[in-house]
């Protein structure tokens, strides 16, 4: 019996060690992706371009994935940890539009996230 009362509290406690996300922070990394899928702009990951539909679903995957193993406190977090290279291959990831130079994803993304806030004052 005190092992699972054991078990039970090393769970819980686990458990609240691991914040929700504040909701303000995912609509915001949402919004930015949307921003991305939207644009006309193509992704490079691990040296494939992609539509900004597959790289938002393949950001939110990567944003399911890392919410899960610990808090994302901002949306610049997200982009630092998740949305900025390759955790296979440690690429960085790019975004090209409409035929310019390719950038790095960390770049474009936090300039997006910029002009979504200027838009939000």
């Amino acid at each position: 019996m005190k092992k699972y009362l054991l078990i039970s509290l090393l769970t819980g406690a686990t458990h609240a060690a691991h914040a929700e996300m504040p909701v303000p922070v995912k609509e915001e990394i949402r919004t930015l992706l949307s921003r991305l899928e939207n644009s006309g702009c193509e992704f490079n990951r691990n040296g494939s371009w992609y539509s900004g539909a597959e790289a938002k679903s393949h950001l939110l995957r990567k944003l399911d994935y890392v919410d899960g193993k610990f808090t994302v406190k901002n949306t610049e977090q997200f982009i630092d940890m998740a949305a900025s290279q390759s955790s296979s291959s440690g690429k960085a990831y790019q975004v090209r539009c409409q035929g310019a130079a390719p950038v790095n994803s960390a770049v474009w993304l936090k300039s997006q996230l910029q002009h979504i806030r200027s838009a939000t004052r």
